[in-house]
């Protein structure tokens, strides 16, 4: 595999959901890639969808309140995002950039985009809760793939 394909399959894996850069960071050192190199572009890769994700969420939720039992499913995501009220909002930043940071599955910048957007959190200041959880959830896939493989190489 050349550099050139690695960096491109790192990149496009980071963006897909639940793998996100958890998967591409491993892929991308596996491929030849310097640990430092594959986790920013992993970084860059994993955040790219989010502003569209942001933005168009609530535009996607809308529509699917117009589809019968698809409906009841997003008005009731959207009730329980309600409830939580002002105290959430207050500490939504940090949450959000902590539930980004968690390098597990079911946690990551996807997840962290659908969760912002059900809060009603604007782009401005959900984006940088979700690249600084992105940031920390690459360093510390980096120093665990950094580890791995230099325990078993």
């Amino acid at each position: 595999m050349s550099l050139a394909h690695t960096i491109v399959m790192t990149f496009l894996i980071s963006m897909v959901p639940v793998l996100e850069l958890r998967g591409a960071i491993p892929i991308g050192v596996a491929g030849g890639l310097p640990p430092l190199a594959a986790m920013l572009i992993a970084i860059a890769g994993n955040l790219a969808p989010v502003p569209f994700l942001l933005v168009f969420t609530r535009r996607v939720f809308n529509w699917l309140k117009t589809k019968g039992r698809i409906r009841r499913l997003v008005e009731r995501l959207e009730q329980r995002a309600a409830k939580k009220s002002q105290l959430v909002m207050d500490y939504a930043w940090l949450g959000l950039c902590i539930l980004v940071a968690i390098p597990l599955p079911g946690t990551g910048a996807w997840t962290g985009a659908l969760v912002a957007a059900v809060m009603n959190m604007r782009l401005k200041r959900a984006m940088p809760a979700i690249a600084l959880g992105v940031v920390i959830a690459g360093f510390i896939v980096t120093c665990l793939t950094y580890g791995v493989t230099h325990l078993l190489g």
